[in-house]
């Protein structure tokens, strides 16, 4: 365990989910998890509940303390239309190309359509007479006198943030950073040249102007928790699976969309190496959405990611996120049909058994109902069900479908478990994948409770329920690694590319990162990708930087869709990325009690203590498995047993 001038450190993982907020704290080898209710208005609030209640306050104010956290306050934001009132700065001639987007309809035959709003309305779009050509060379210059007047408009048009789009600014982005100079003093200020440098101006503009929104509001969050936690080491997770610093991450609101799912890959990654796993489907199922993703050899890097309808082309960690979750609210229709989510109950009220007033059906409600979850169990540790309340919320339901409550509870679970399923069928399936030769392994508060059901409707065997999994993602953020990531689009054919040119591109890239990270470039693994198409294509696939790059390509274009092209390939952008070394490398093992308990539920449903299950224990169907942080509900025809690192592994014939 390190040390700090004299002082053991301690590390410490938080995962802010929509309804817990989830601590791991390991000290020693010896592993702690806590869990509190969640303070969306606030959530640096929950995060110093949750360090005085576990007992840290000394180590606080000693600062002996590595937190890394994973935040939802951008992915918040985003979603609910909450950023910052932004100014877009593009080319004269180009100001509407965020209104205009790609043009894609949502509901392609609906012949009246909902118009949605551009994401800057047209009072706040702004131009510049200047211009570079597909090579970076100058058209037209940028004059002082043009920069003075935008500033003079834009201080006019009260905006908060600022969002740079300059055609080819990525090949060079002096008129950008002339911009920024003139500007930020006054707002915080994003340049798609430092955000997302590559081309297509939609995606690239859209990316800065989600940094601009969400900055704001992201930079009063990261310097409040600064301020709470200074002189401890504090790190963000990043939606690439990497860590940042907050001074990194204030600069970079929008690499942070995925940052809590994040963490649960990154424990995934760790967990299949550890057991030789090589092949997993990822379910993380929390209070408010679940998110799915698939790991062969390792998880991917997306560039094909969206929020909120807006593409987010930043390097996230390529997963599917769905709002069905255990406090996902089920309501009915005009038309009498049952649906579920994507309305969350999340934290206040929360669903009906948490007793605090909140009167709607949840996922969490039939569960209970149903016998999936004791009534006794008490969720994150300390929070006590309330079954009368569960009955009472879907007894409205019931009466409006003519069913039982019991039926009407089924019914909840099975429309979540479809939702959940067609996710996971998504990124399997459809990929080119087949479900059966992969391991699925679930975390998350709620994750247990449908984990055999989801695997049989896949036709998958195996399942793995990790140790602790209801807090997994916050033990993830203490498995990630210090990262940096560089994009730099090159158009050419890959076959015209000499290794001399792809080597002096990747060399200034390395620079880039240097300039705000010098050690992590000296002293991190460097990991070099590029993405890759078939001439004429518009879409890429993203392939390690090798001598068999093409033949890798090939080949994943060949699993993806069927079929290989006779078409030269082409370069499209080269990727790096340097990753540092995280705080935990490797999985320890549990102290295993040598007691047992076990009790019948309904004289046939046997209830075990996680605690108290043996190596070699088999556990046989039905029967529910109890623990602090989650539960786990093992249908008939399905066993499990622990293996050496406290892992759930489930099996069916």
């Amino acid at each position: 365990m390190s040390t700090k001038q004299g002082k053991q450190i301690k590390h410490l993982g938080v995962d802010a989910g929509g309804t817990f907020t989830d601590f791991v704290l390991i000290e020693s080898d010896q592993m702690q998890t806590h869990k509190v209710l969640s303070t969306p208005s606030n959530p640096a609030k929950a995060i110093i509940q949750g360090i005085l209640e576990l007992g840290l306050e000394d180590d606080l104010l000693s600062g002996s303390l590595n937190i890394i956290h994973g935040s939802t306050v951008a992915t918040n934001a985003a979603l609910e239309g909450k950023g910052a009132r932004t100014a877009y700065i593009a080319n004269k001639g180009f100001k509407d190309v965020l209104s205009i987007g790609r043009q894609n309809r949502k509901e392609l035959y609906n012949l009246k359509p909902i118009k949605t709003d551009p994401p800057v309305p047209p009072e706040l779009c702004f131009e510049v007479d200047c211009r570079r050509d597909a090579q970076g060379n100058i058209i037209t210059p940028l004059s002082d006198e043009a920069i003075s007047q935008l500033v003079e408009d834009v201080k006019e048009s009260s905006a908060e943030a600022i969002a740079i789009n300059l055609l080819f600014s990525f090949l060079n982005s002096e008129e950008e950073q002339r911009i920024e100079s003139a500007l930020n003093k006054d707002f915080f200020v994003s340049r798609s040249s430092f955000v997302l440098p590559v081309y297509k101006e939609y995606e690239r503009g859209i990316a800065t102007w989600l940094n601009a929104s969400l900055g704001p509001k992201v930079n009063n969050y990261l310097s409040m928790l600064q301020d709470k936690l200074k002189n401890n080491h504090v790190q963000i997770m990043q939606s690439s699976g990497g860590l940042l610093t907050l001074d990194e991450a204030k600069k970079r609101a929008v690499n942070l969309l995925l940052s809590g799912p994040a963490g649960g890959l990154s424990a995934v990654r760790l967990l299949g190496k550890s057991l030789n796993q090589t092949k997993i489907l990822s379910f993380d199922m929390g209070g408010t959405s679940t998110d799915v993703s698939l790991m062969d050899g390792d998880f991917l890097l997306s560039s094909e990611n969206s929020i909120a309808d807006w593409p987010v082309a930043i390097p996230m960690l390529d997963m599917d996120t769905i709002g069905a979750g255990g406090g996902s609210i089920a309501w009915i229709d005009e038309a009498g049909m049952l649906h579920v989510g994507p309305e969350s109950a999340g934290s206040n009220p929360g669903p009906a058994c948490y007793g605090q007033d909140g009167d709607r059906a949840t996922v969490t409600d039939a569960n209970l109902i149903l016998g999936h979850i004791p009534r006794s169990a008490k969720l994150g540790g300390s929070l006590s069900l309330d079954f009368d309340k569960a009955i009472q919320a879907i007894e409205k339901l019931a009466q409006q479908l003519s069913l039982s409550i019991e039926e009407t509870a089924q019914g909840i679970v099975q429309l979540a478990e479809q939702q959940m399923s067609a996710a996971l069928h998504n990124i399997s399936v459809k990929q080119g994948h087949s479900p059966k030769d992969f391991s699925l392994c679930c975390f998350g508060g709620a994750g247990g409770m449908h984990v055999c059901s989801l695997a049989e409707k896949l036709n998958i065997k195996r399942a793995i329920i990790p140790r602790n999994s209801g807090v997994l993602s916050a033990f993830g953020m203490l498995t990630a690694a210090p990262m940096r990531n560089a994009t730099h689009s090159y158009i050419h054919p890959y076959q015209d590319v000499s290794k001399e040119t792809l080597a002096d591109l990747f060399d200034k890239m390395k620079a880039e990162i240097a300039e705000d990270s010098p050690e992590l470039a000296q002293t991190g693994k460097i990991k070099q990708h590029l993405d890759l198409r078939y001439l004429g294509q518009s879409y890429t696939i993203e392939v390690p930087y090798s001598e068999r790059s093409v033949e890798e390509f090939e080949a994943a274009h060949e699993q993806r869709f069927g079929h290989r092209l006779n078409k030269k390939i082409e370069l499209v952008n080269l990727k790096l990325s340097i990753e540092g070394v995280p705080a935990i490398n490797s999985l320890s093992k549990p102290m295993h009690t040598s007691s047992s308990s076990t009790s019948l539920l309904n004289n046939e449903i046997a209830v075990i203590e996680r605690d108290h299950i043996q190596l070699g224990d088999i556990v046989t169907g039905p029967a529910i498995i109890t623990e602090k942080i989650s539960t786990t509900w093992i249908p008939k025809a399905w066993q499990c047993e622990l293996d050496r690192f406290g892992n759930l592994l489930l099996s069916r014939p």
